[in-house]
C-alpha cells in the first residue's frame, strides 16, 4: 500500500506539534545514540564514521588537477566556467558544509547542554546540533574519498561569522522560520547532489557509491530535521516560511557560484516549495522521522 503525504507546509494545531516534539525526542535518542558533549558527537554516528574510515574507498584515477580545488575551495579565484565539473562539485560541497559548520559552532554555545536543558525543545536542539557536527565530519570524509587530504576548515568573513553567532539568540518568532527553510534547503541540495554523483562519477562507481552512502547518512538526519524545525512553526510562520523559500535559496546559493553551473536553482526552489515526503526514498524514510500531520 502506497503511503500518502501532505505538504510540509500543512497546518498543525499546537497540541499536535507538542506531541510531535515528544515523539521526535524519543526518536532522536534511539537514532543517534548517546550524546558525547565534550566531543560534540553521538555514539552511533561516531561508529558509522569509524566504519567508513576503517574501510576507505578512493578514486582509481586521482584528480587531474587537485591544485584547482585547493586554489578555489575557500574562495573562487578562477572563473568557475573554466573548472571541470568534478572540481566544481567538490568545491561546492566544501562551501555548503562550511556554512553548516560555522552555523552550528555559533549555535552550540547558545543552546543549553543536555544536563542543563529544562524543556524537550532544548534537549532536541542540543542533539540536533551534535548531529550537524557529525555531518561536517562526513562531508570531510567525502573530500578525503576524492583524495583531498589537506582540506582546512576556515572561518567565514567576519560579518558572516557574527551573523551566525547572533542568529540563534533571536526570538523564536523571528528565528524559527528561517531555521526551517535552511533545513529544507539542505535536503533539496542533497537530493540534487545525489543525482549529480551519478553523472560526475560515472567512471568511478566505487567512489560514487561511497559518496552516496556518506550523503545518505546526512540526508536521513536532515529529513528528520526538516520535520523537527517545521514543528516549531505556528500557522502564520508556516505561511511566511513558504514565502521565504525563493529568496533564501537564491541568496544562499548566490554565495556559492559553483551551484548555478551544476544545478537548476529554480528547480531547487520549486522542489522546496512543493516538498512533501513522497519524494523521499522509502529506505530513507524508514530510518528517519516525519511529523504526524504530514501523513495523509
Amino acid at each position: 500500500m502506497q503511503l500518502l503525504f501532505c505538504s510540509i507546509f500543512t497546518p498543525a494545531t499546537a497540541e499536535q506539534r507538542q506531541q510531535n516534539f515528544i515523539d521526535y525526542w524519543q526518536f532522536s535518542q534511539q537514532h543517534g545514540g548517546e550524546l558525547l558533549e565534550a566531543d560534540k558527537d553521538l555514539a552511533k554516528k561516531r561508529e558509522k564514521l569509524q566504519y567508513f574510515q576503517q574501510h576507505p574507498v578512493r578514486l582509481r584515477k586521482p584528480l587531474a588537477n587537485p591544485d584547482a580545488f585547493y586554489r578555489n575551495y575557500v574562495k573562487m579565484i578562477d572563473k568557475p566556467e573554466d573548472l571541470d565539473r568534478m572540481t566544481l562539485m567538490l568545491t561546492s560541497i566544501y562551501k555548503f558544509a562550511r556554512h553548516e559548520w560555522v552555523g552550528i559552532k555559533g549555535a552550540w554555545d547558545a543552546v543549553p547542554d543536555l544536563a542543563s536543558a529544562t524543556t524537550v525543545e532544548d534537549k532536541i536542539s542540543r542533539v540536533h546540533l551534535a548531529e550537524e557536527f557529525c555531518h561536517w565530519r562526513l562531508f570531510d570524509e567525502m573530500l578525503k574519498t576524492c583524495g583531498l587530504d589537506h582540506v582546512e576548515w576556515v572561518p567565514l568573513p567576519p560579518w558572516q561569522e557574527w551573523f551566525y553567532r547572533q542568529f540563534p539568540k533571536l526570538p523564536g518568532v523571528i528565528m524559527d522560520g528561517p531555521a526551517f527553510v535552511t533545513e529544507l534547503m539542505g535536503v533539496t541540495y542533497y537530493f540534487h547532489l545525489n543525482q549529480l554523483f551519478d553523472d560526475v562519477l560515472a567512471d568511478e562507481p566505487e567512489v560514487c557509491q561511497r559518496l552516496k552512502a556518506l550523503l545518505a547518512e546526512i540526508t536521513i538526519d536532515e529529513i528528520a530535521h526538516v520535520g523537527q524545525r517545521r514543528n516549531f512553526l505556528g500557522d502564520t510562520n508556516t505561511k511566511v516560511s513558504k514565502w521565504l523559500v525563493k529568496p533564501f535559496y537564491r541568496l544562499f546559493f548566490a554565495d556559492i557560484p559553483e551551484v548555478a553551473l551544476l544545478f537548476d536553482v529554480e528547480q531547487m526552489i520549486r522542489d522546496g516549495e512543493a516538498f512533501d515526503y513522497s519524494v523521499v526514498p522509502e529506505t530513507m524514510l524508514a530510518k528517519s522521522w516525519l511529523p504526524s500531520y504530514c501523513k495523509a
